[in-house]
């Protein structure tokens, strides 16, 4: 069946479509008779009835199409009626229906074609896509044909950048590991002197020597040179040489 077509003095085609034109201000709402608009839904929608032997219950696409209309239809009013009163002043929603719906036939105008596109490779089972650049070539590196030396170049600037980058964390990572050592001597050598709360070894460090200082106390405690205690959730930890 085909698709729901609007038909008027001034314009005859879909809904989307008049929808579109309306919005870029090409056809004025005001010269639209919305009243014959909705009749000519409703005699498709007899036709949909005449086409579905129980009547009792609707098509899907019967109640899809009713449920779309509603929505654009409402939205059209509110346009009209923005055009013939300038100085109405809309709610923050109503004004976000108004660019939602400019939003989605843009949406429509731009991946319509690319729909048609999919959808006949689909009907003729041709269902792989590539670039036609490559059907009946040998499969080979291929440039692209705005390749240049400043493209070159400034790629080549991009992994240096990259690779300083890498090069940066190694050292942050070495050094971390040099602190560890240092702060599992620090824990033992706290422990011995008899500081047992963990919140005292942390006490006016850096969050960075916060976390190291607790993969120490882990470390030690893999190695059971130490028990550690803590009796309620986020409560201090006790330190016990073993």
């Amino acid at each position: 069946m085909n698709l729901y077509q609007i038909k008027t003095d001034q314009f005859a085609g879909p809904f989307e479509k008049l929808l579109e034109l309306i919005e870029g201000k090409k056809l004025e709402i005001t010269e639209l008779n919305l009243a014959s608009v909705i009749d000519d839904f409703l005699r498709y929608l007899e036709e949909l009835k005449k086409n579905n032997p129980t009547g009792a219950q609707k098509s899907e696409k019967e109640v899809r199409l009713l449920a779309d209309f509603i929505v654009v239809a409402a939205r059209l009013l509110l346009i009209k009626s923005r055009t013939l009163m300038p100085s109405l002043e809309l709610t923050q929603e109503e004004e976000t229906d108004i660019k939602d719906l400019e939003k989605r036939l843009k949406f429509y105008q731009e991946f319509k074609p690319a729909m048609m596109i999919i959808k006949n490779m689909y009907t003729s089972k041709n269902r792989s896509v590539s670039r036609p650049l490559f059907f009946g070539r040998p499969a080979i590196f291929y440039p692209s044909q705005n390749l240049n030396v400043s493209l070159l170049n400034n790629a080549m600037n991009n992994i240096f950048e990259t690779l300083k980058q890498l090069n940066l964390e190694f050292q942050t990572l070495e050094s971390s590991l040099i602190k560890l050592e240092e702060k599992i001597e620090e824990i033992i050598l706290k422990v011995q002197e008899g500081i047992k709360n963990f919140g005292h070894l942390i006490k006016e460090k850096s969050r960075r020597e916060v976390v190291v200082m607790f993969l120490a106390l882990l470390h030690l405690l893999r190695e059971q040179t130490i028990e550690v205690e803590q009796n309620e959730g986020f409560g201090d930890i006790r330190i016990k040489k073993i």
